[in-house]
């Protein structure tokens, strides 16, 4: 049974399937660019061979029609002066007077190593007879009544040309073999020069595309040694402001260099992010263990509470600053946001976190802007409570305008100590903390946060202070197009 059902295949064992196409390696760059060059070589090359093929073939035929033309002349010449002019050499060829006979005809083609190897016919026609003499080698199928003129009929030349007024037709053919032997010599020519030629362009275009791309090989060498070691801020060879290719190097060195700094104010990020988790986190723990260790009143347990929920407050905000810091701004949505409305919320809860806190709000009228409002709410609180927290007993003014082109400006002003410059210039980076406002409880991440929200909304962020003259923090918001929920354009 066992060897019966293994017998039994399924319905699709039997499906013959058609073999995958083998994948095909792309040509290299150099490769490429060699056949380009060899095609572009080839390409010029029969465009010059043709131009080259019809103008010979034009100069030989014209040189070969001159000469017939100026032998048609000495045959006529000669039949002239053996006969006569005028009226006697139209007598003559109509055989009222005198005689022409072949043998004659014949004899004055020989008479000149010009014509002799020219074939003659002369038609004339009149008083109702027509008479026709040829040389002995004229050959036959040459039509009659051609126009006065020079053509090539297969292998031949005629020349036709009228005399005694019209009434006699003398045709010179000669042997144009030679012109057709010159054109099939021409053309087996270009049909070995030319595959030389794209070999040669081929060979040639090859090094001297390896020559050209052997800066590019460096680069590429470069810039994974650089990958694979690390070292963002090594030199990369050939970096400068000469050719494209140094420029290239140059815009490679520069933007390794803008990764590494931006891998370090990372690596800064992590660190100090760990840093104010952990403290919050270890003081929370020795906190519980400690009121667990021994028991303790009601009161006792109150109090300790409420330091632990001081402690998770704090977590809670620092992990709901990290996220709007790392928020996707494709996440983000774009809507109508009142501004004046944000303010006066943010006024509204300092005065509640502080009844002592002086903080005042100047909005004159609504300014409404596109944006995120979550993200627009927590930059102007940001705001308010830097003010507030940093500025104690120092008056907080909040004020909202137009900026008169759409846009608003949230400006939040306290006349407290101020900050010195160096301080200043540090103001708004991640989890910075001068060591004045260390007591204060905050985590470095307020400013940094509004800076953010104010580059995803394509505004700015300006710090103006001095010592003693107080801190003005502006929030710039410019004026965009209202897009569907959901979008957010990228900073300007």
């Amino acid at each position: 049974m066992r060897g019966r059902h293994s017998a039994v295949r399924g319905p699709q064992e039997n499906i013959p399937r058609a073999p995958l196409p083998a994948h095909r390696a792309p040509l290299s760059l150099r490769a490429r660019l060699a056949l380009w060059a060899a095609l572009a070589t080839a390409l010029a090359v029969a465009l010059v061979a043709a131009g080259l093929f019809f103008v010979v073939n034009s100069f030989l035929f014209a040189a070969q029609r001159d000469r017939l033309t100026s032998a048609v002349g000495v045959v006529q010449a000669r039949v002239a002066a053996e006969l006569g002019r005028g009226d006697d050499l139209l007598a003559a060829l109509l055989g009222v007077q005198g005689t022409l006979a072949p043998a004659d005809l014949a004899a004055i083609v020989d008479a000149d190593p010009q014509t002799r190897q020219l074939d003659v016919r002369l038609l004339t026609a009149g008083g109702g007879r027509v008479r026709m003499l040829t040389t002995p080698r004229f050959p036959e199928g040459i039509p009659t009544g051609l126009r006065p003129g020079t053509y090539r009929l297969g292998d031949r030349l005629v020349a036709v040309s009228v005399l005694a007024r019209g009434r006699a037709e003398l045709t010179v053919v000669t042997d144009a073999r030679a012109l057709g032997e010159a054109q099939a010599a021409f053309g087996r020519a270009l049909w070995v020069l030319v595959p030389l030629a794209l070999a040669l362009a081929l060979a040639l275009g090859w090094t001297v595309a390896g020559r050209l791309l052997a800066p590019v090989r460096t680069l590429e060498g470069a810039a994974r040694d650089i990958g694979a070691g690390g070292n963002l801020r090594r030199p990369v060879p050939g970096a400068g402001e000469g050719d494209e290719l140094a420029r290239l190097a140059l815009t490679l060195q520069e933007t390794f260099a803008r990764l590494a700094d931006a891998r370090d104010r990372e690596q800064d990020f992590l660190r100090a992010a760990a840093h104010d988790l952990r403290s919050p986190l270890a003081a929370l723990t020795a906190r519980v263990d400690a009121t667990l260790a021994r028991d303790r009143s009601a009161d006792r347990y109150r109090a300790e509470l409420r330091e632990i929920g001081t402690d998770i407050t704090r977590l809670s905000d620092l992990a709901n600053h990290l996220l709007l810091l790392a928020r996707d701004p494709a996440a983000l949505t774009r809507e109508e946001v009142p501004l004046r409305d944000l303010a006066a919320g943010a006024v509204d809860r300092a005065r509640e976190l502080n009844p002592e806190a002086d903080v005042d709000l100047l909005a004159p009228q609504p300014v409404r802007v596109a944006g995120d409002r979550v993200l627009l709410g927590q930059a102007v609180w940001n705001l308010t409570a830097n003010a507030a927290l940093h500025a104690p007993g120092a008056t907080v003014t909040v004020s909202v305008r137009d900026d008169g082109a759409g846009g608003g400006i949230v400006e939040v002003r306290d006349d407290g100590p101020g900050v010195e410059a160096a301080v200043l210039a540090r103001l708004g980076e991640a989890f910075y903390r001068p060591d004045a406002s260390r007591s204060t409880g905050g985590h470095g991440l307020g400013l940094a946060l509004v800076r953010r929200a104010a580059e995803l909304h394509g505004g700015t962020l300006t710090l103006d202070s001095a010592p003693g003259q107080g801190f003005t923090a502006t929030l710039h918001l410019p004026a965009r197009p209202l897009l569907p929920a959901g979008v957010l354009p990228s900073p300007a």
